[in-house]
């Protein structure tokens, strides 16, 4: 499992959007206790959908499982500040909404 945890964070190591963390939960048993961790090796992710305390990992524990679920589930391909992984129609979306006035952007948000 730890190959495969630490090929997935080589992976990740220069993602905007993707942190992929380890925690020794025989030295930082507050932090394990906080987010219910209870058996080893625990993986949780976290996102805007998820409980603040995570949401357990149920999936494959190879590099190739870790790796599918990080890209289909938690990377973010597309970002305002580096569209390098937006699709053209993306592209022109976002551009289109930037050239708005700020005011335009806020009210459409908040609708």
């Amino acid at each position: 499992m730890k190959p495969a945890w630490d090929a997935l964070g080589d992976k990740y190591a220069s993602s905007s959007s993707v942190v992929v963390a380890d925690v020794d939960c025989t030295v930082e048993q507050d932090l394990c206790s906080e987010y219910d961790v209870k058996g080893y090796p625990t993986i949780k992710y976290f996102t805007a959908e998820t409980d603040p305390k995570g949401a357990d990992y149920q999936g494959g524990r190879d590099e190739d499982a870790l790796v599918q679920f990080v890209s289909e589930t938690l990377e973010v391909k597309c970002l305002l500040a580096d569209t390098a992984g937006c699709s053209e129609k993306e592209t022109e979306f976002m551009g289109k909404w930037k050239a708005k006035p700020k005011e335009d952007v806020k009210s459409q948000l908040e609708r």
